[in-house]
């Protein structure tokens, strides 16, 4: 077979298995929804449903299981990559909040709020937050992960979605409204806004497949290389792209004051230093023999997409 023929073939390879494992991911939301949710008000239950069951990229569940299998992890981990995209479903309901950056469109259709109302968006973020605990808790046991290793697991999630991941990404970002940030403000800022949940992703990956410390390290330097990328993008497209093709709202960046990679580096140097990012991720992993066709073409996706 011709070279470009197998090239070919195993970029159809990764796409078909990232299809299998959104559709597993889909599926873990919805069986999560049907036994968690009783007993929860139905407003409350409702707006869960309507964040969590929307369409996604669900970029950080497969993060979290392309680090799984290049571990060496054989089973399936949907339910625990399901875990992960609550923490970031309660992320973007409570973002797009009137108090926070005030957005009305999410995935092309209204924000959480606009459709629920802001009390119910933000009663149903915070209930998310122990809802993904206890999934991510479950999901490991179901794979045999040891105690140790269970706790270890929900440590990093509740880490990245508290107040050194997340939440104090997001009150830093909304202080640096109106203000020109240097550039390793602006990195330390979405390095824990955005970074710190894809960085968790992959962290836990390897953690549910027992990677040794080295490759856990090598995971470790990957997914925060990948989740700064991302943001960088993020602030490409938000300069470059249409509400229509984002799906949310363009120029939210420059409407509220926020200091941006483009507004510091141009638009040429941002993709530059994104492009320079994925470099870093993949070598760190190519290093420890565990850079995969997924992990590698999801680094490079991030930085590729239109949306």
């Amino acid at each position: 077979m011709a070279r470009s023929s197998l090239a070919s073939s195993a970029a159809d390879a990764v796409a078909g298995q990232f299809a299998t494992d959104r559709a597993a991911v889909d599926a873990a939301l919805h069986v999560l929804c049907e036994r968690e949710l009783d007993g929860v008000p139905n407003a409350v239950a409702a707006a869960i449903r309507y964040s969590l069951l929307g369409e996604g990229k669900r970029l950080r569940a497969l993060l979290l299981l392309a680090a799984y299998r290049a571990s060496g992890g054989a089973d399936d981990a949907s339910a625990l990559a399901a875990a992960v995209e609550i923490v970031h479903a309660y992320s973007l309901v409570h973002d797009d909040l009137p108090c926070m950056d005030d957005d009305d469109v999410r995935r092309g259709r209204p924000t959480t709020h606009k459709v629920h109302g802001a009390v119910v968006a933000a009663t149903a973020g915070i209930a998310m937050v122990p809802l993904a605990a206890r999934a991510a808790c479950d999901a490991a046991t179901a794979l045999g992960v040891p105690r140790g290793a269970r706790g270890a697991m929900v440590r990093e999630l509740m880490r990245a979605s508290g107040a050194g991941g997340m939440v104090g990404g997001q009150l830093l970002d909304l202080a640096g409204e109106g203000h020109t940030l240097s550039l390793a403000d602006l990195e330390r800022v979405h390095g824990a806004k955005t970074g710190a949940l894809i960085a968790a992703s992959v962290r836990i990956g390897g953690i549910a497949a027992r990677a040794t410390p080295a490759r856990a390290e090598a995971l470790d330097r990957y997914g925060r290389a990948v989740g700064l990328a991302f943001q960088i993008a993020d602030d490409v497209l938000d300069v470059t792209a249409t509400t229509a093709q984002l799906g949310k709202t363009a120029g939210r960046d420059a409407a509220l004051g926020k200091s941006t990679y483009p507004a510091l580096l141009g638009i040429p140097g941002a993709v530059a230093r994104a492009d320079a990012l994925t470099r870093q991720a993949c070598d760190a992993l190519r290093a420890r023999d565990l850079l995969t066709p997924s992990l590698e073409r999801l680094a490079r996706f991030v930085v590729l997409r239109t949306s």
